[in-house]
């Protein structure tokens, strides 16, 4: 199976954690880009696709009905899911890496929230959540969420992560999906990465959290919420 376009994407998230040693593929520098506070109401760029839901975020929440789920944003946090899906041109010239944008070949990013601006210089890991989807059928053959983690193991690996076991599956509320763990060493600190992922209305979805601990990985897990009615 190719790599994934939207994991290049997540790659670029990946090694942009600690800001101080690398600059993140979404960071805007830019003078008139000012942060979005995730307590604010902002609607995520639309992914371009009636029949998958863009969500929005309202007072601090994330809710995406065509998926189902919830996620609750923690106070402070900015949005930065419109730069993420902005088009090429704006990705090379706003960024210092010209990765290709969420929004080629099918792959959107429903969500991407930062704990601080990406742009932002500091010493420990820049904490992120990313709700991105491809489109299931460039991968023909893909029929399970585990098949995802192929290339998207194959890309955390050519970062520098490792992955602490076999991907397993978790149950978050009515829902259950498939969940990998990674980790990279970055001088005496530790990013922690892990990527829950779920078939769903012919796309393949990926919830990917990255932290400086386990346990902030698991508070912003449980910050995720799965309802028969999506509401």
């Amino acid at each position: 199976m190719r790599l994934c376009r939207i994991c290049l994407r997540l790659a670029a998230i990946l090694v942009g954690g600690l800001s101080l040693s690398l600059t993140a593929a979404t960071q805007t520098t830019a003078p008139s880009s000012s942060p979005s506070s995730a307590k604010h109401s902002k609607k995520p760029a639309a992914p371009g696709d009636p029949g998958l839901d863009a969500g929005i975020v309202i007072n601090g929440v994330y809710r995406n009905k065509t998926l189902a789920f919830s996620f609750k944003i923690p106070e402070g946090w900015v949005l930065r899911t419109e730069e993420m899906n902005a088009p090429e041109e704006d990705t090379v010239n706003s960024t210092n890496a010209a990765q290709p944008p969420a929004s080629s070949a099918g792959a959107k990013v429903l969500l991407a929230a930062f704990s601080r601006p990406p742009a932002a210089r500091a010493e420990d890991v820049n904490s992120s959540i990313l709700v991105a989807a491809e489109n299931a059928a460039a991968y023909p053959g893909l029929k399970a969420a585990e098949q995802y983690f192929g290339p998207l193991m194959e890309v955390a690996k050519s970062q520098g992560f490792t992955m602490d076991e076999d991907p397993y599956g978790i149950a978050v509320g009515t829902k259950t999906l498939v969940r990998g763990d990674f980790h990279k060493d970055v001088g005496s600190r530790v990013m922690h990465q892990s990527t829950l992922a779920m078939l769903a209305h012919g796309y393949a979805i990926s919830i990917t959290i990255i932290a400086g601990t386990d346990d902030e990985v698991e508070e912003l897990i449980d910050a995720l919420t799965f309802s028969p009615s999506g509401k």
